[in-house]
Parts: C-alpha cells; structure tokens; sequence
C-alpha cells in the first residue's frame, strides 16, 4: 500500500515556518493515577513530531486515552502526558489545552510561533471523535482542522498507527479536509507488516496468546495461509485444548468456538503449517498470584484448577520450535503475567524472541499487552525487530482487512 509520505508532504510544502500541522497520534498509556507505567507510545511518536518541528512547523498533536463516553473524564485526561511530552523534548515550547477544540484551545493554536508544540485534551471527550454520524463526525473534524487554520493553510499528518483501522474524526474524517500524510511511526508499522505477509522470510512463525480465540479468528484463518507454525499460549489455548478433547478444568473456555477451532486444527494438518500447543501448564485454585498453584500436564488439567500460564516444559518447547526461525510475530502473552507466579511463559517466550532477533531474523512484537508484558518483565526494545504501537490494527491488518485511516492517506 502506497502511502503518501511526511517526507513528500514536507518537500511539497517547502518551508513550514508560519504553517500549522495538526498530528494524529496514539498517546493512549497506561495510567497508574497520574503516572504513565509505559511510555512506548509517546517516545515512538517523538520522530515525527521533531521532523516537523526542524522544518519550523508549529505543531498541533490531537489523540486520545481510554474509553471515555463522549465528554470529559479527569481520570483520563492528557495531562501527564503533556508533562512526559515535555521532558522528551526538552528544547521544546511544549503547551497543553484543557479542552479539544474551539475556545482555548483554538487560542493556543492561534498563538503557537515557529517550532513550538500544542498537545489538545482528549478527543474522547467530544462525542463526534467515535460518532458513527457521519454528519457529526464530519462536523467534530471540521472543528479539528480549523485548529490549523482549516484547509487553506493547514496540514493534517497521520501518525497514530494504533487508530488507523478506525473511522474515526480524527483519522479518517480530517484527512478528507486537508493536505495529508503518514507520519514516519505510520509508515514503519505498514512496513513491517508489509514483511510479515508479503514473501516472510521462512521458517515463519507465529505465536498467539491472550486471553480469547474468539478476538483472533479471523487472523488465524488467514495465516493458515502464510505461517509455516502456529504457537498457541494465553487463556485461548485451553479452547484449542478442549478441541482435541482434554478437560480443562476451571480455565477459560469459549465453548462456542470449540467446533471452529476443530476446523483450523484440520486445516492446519492439511495444508502443512504445525500447530504447536503447551504440553504443560501452571494450574491454580483461583485468578490470584496467592492462590495454591502447580505445573500439571496440559491433557491433565485437575477439574478445580484453573490453567493461569504455560509450564517450564512448554517454554522449552516453544523456544525449540523459535531457535531456526527467520521471522516471528507475537501477539498476546503466555499467561497472567502480571502476576509474578504466571509470568514466567511470558519472560521466556521473550528470551525467545531476542534470541531470534541477535541471529538476524525479524521478530515483531505486537502491540497491546505483548508490548507491555517485554517492557514490564525488563526486556529492552532493541530485544526485539520492531515492537508495534497498536495491536488491533496489527491484527485487522493480518487479517486481510482494509484500513480506513490508512486506505485514505493512499
């Protein structure tokens, strides 16, 4: 897929001194009260900014953080991250609007000089960023690039990969407004994932956890296709267990897609692509990391247990079948892994995983809670080929699904 690039945007424009840029991008952290536990997101989103910045753009970032129902939510503001946003860019006039458009924030927009940076409060908080009105989206997109001076003089830069499969405002809507681009964090992820299903370099690997089958059905049929293994870990495994017939105990179980599962394990045998699954796990009396737990056969689940993490033989396994790989994508941890007793599949997966990206192959780590499970358990990201910013996207990508932020930048 083709994208028009910040570079080509930038050459076109010429000089972005006096121009307003207003940048999409995906700030949505994990909070602990005010603290942000994983900046990943903010310090991937840093490049692009600075790239506009240099060429003396004044800077307009609009994103969002949780689930928020159309208005505001301190527990969600993007306050915090303004403070982070301003120790990553230390040289940097960096300003924060409490609301989203109109008002203030279209005062601190007016009044931005060359080089400087305005981070806009929560698009969440306007019920036309997610609106499935296309009138009220439309309207809410239009109050958006009126903060870069509307399209005779603003610029619209796409940069949230982790909302791009989104029809959203802020996405989708603005980019029909104004000039636009794919940012560089954009473009990097629709590379790798460019890699991962056109000609992979093989042994090809990918392994899925997480906690249900049902979120990744679509993406396992369509890799039946492309992968040469298929690793299964997570609370989905015990339906692909249950599939082949072994109790389960007290663990998760989609019961419903039991049969379907059935049916990839066949396509799988036929059409040669190795279904790897635990041949052990860390079973536990309760969902707790003081619940009595121990490492049990994985076809031998006790019925008051309930399967919480793949077991140290598993995690061997797994490694074995990694060590010869040429590409690897990940999406979702091997167990409840924040919890210390149900960590331990997750870390070494990871171990891995680095172990593939020192001998040269490309390891991709899929967004979401497979991100901050490696940052979490201490794993740099230089262990790994690329670590995403959006796992939804990643998988609708996989899938075969058209994107719509990023069928419009086409």
């Amino acid at each position: 897929m083709a994208l028009s690039s910040l570079d080509d945007l930038v050459a076109a424009q010429g000089d972005l001194r006096g121009r307003r840029v207003l940048v999409r991008s995906d700030l949505n952290v994990p909070l602990d009260g005010t603290t942000i536990t994983d900046d990943g997101r903010v310090r991937a989103s840093v490049p692009t900014w600075q790239r506009l910045l240099d060429a003396g753009a004044r800077v307009v970032v609009v994103a969002h953080l949780g689930r928020p129902k159309g208005a505001p939510e301190a527990k969600y503001s993007l306050a915090p991250v303004a403070e982070r946003v301003r120790e990553l860019l230390p040289s940097t006039a960096v300003r924060f609007a409490d609301v989203t458009v109109g008002g203030s924030a279209q005062e601190a927009a007016d009044a931005l000089g060359d080089g400087e940076l305005l981070l806009v409060e929560n698009l969440r908080f306007n019920a036309g960023e997610t609106s499935k009105d296309d009138a009220e989206r439309a309207a809410f997109a239009g109050e958006l690039a009126a903060l870069v001076g509307g399209p005779e003089q603003g610029l619209f830069v796409s940069d949230g990969f982790g909302v791009v499969h989104r029809k959203q405002a802020s996405v989708y809507d603005v980019a029909q407004l104004l000039p636009h681009a794919a940012g560089g964090l954009v473009e990097a992820e629709t590379a790798v994932l460019q890699r991962l299903t056109t000609d992979p370099a093989r042994p090809y690997a990918v392994v899925l956890g997480g906690a249900k089958v049902s979120d990744k059905l679509a993406v396992i049929e369509n890799l039946l296709g492309t992968a040469d293994r298929l690793l299964v870990g997570g609370g989905m495994v015990f339906t692909f267990l249950a599939a082949q017939g072994h109790e389960v105990g007290t663990s998760l179980l989609e019961a419903d897609q039991v049969e379907t599962v059935k049916g990839y394990l066949a396509t799988a045998a036929e059409r040669g692509v190795e279904v790897v699954l635990p041949v052990d796990v860390v079973a536990a009396t309760a969902f707790s990391a003081d619940a009595e737990h121990e490492v049990v056969a994985a076809d031998a689940i006790p019925a008051d247990r309930m399967g919480l993490d793949i077991g140290p033989r598993s995690a061997e396994l797994f490694a074995s079948k990694l060590a010869d790989t040429r590409t690897v994508f990940w999406n979702g941890p091997m167990g409840a892994f924040e919890m210390a007793p149900y960590a331990e599949g997750t870390r070494e997966l990871a171990k891995a995983l680095a172990e593939v990206t020192r001998a040269g192959g490309l390891t991709v780590v899929g967004g979401g809670d497979s991100a901050a499970a490696v940052r979490s358990l201490g794993f740099a990201d230089s262990d790994f080929g690329h670590i995403s910013t959006g796992g939804g996207a990643s998988l609708e990508y996989l899938e075969g699904k058209t994107l719509p932020g990023l069928s419009v930048l086409a």
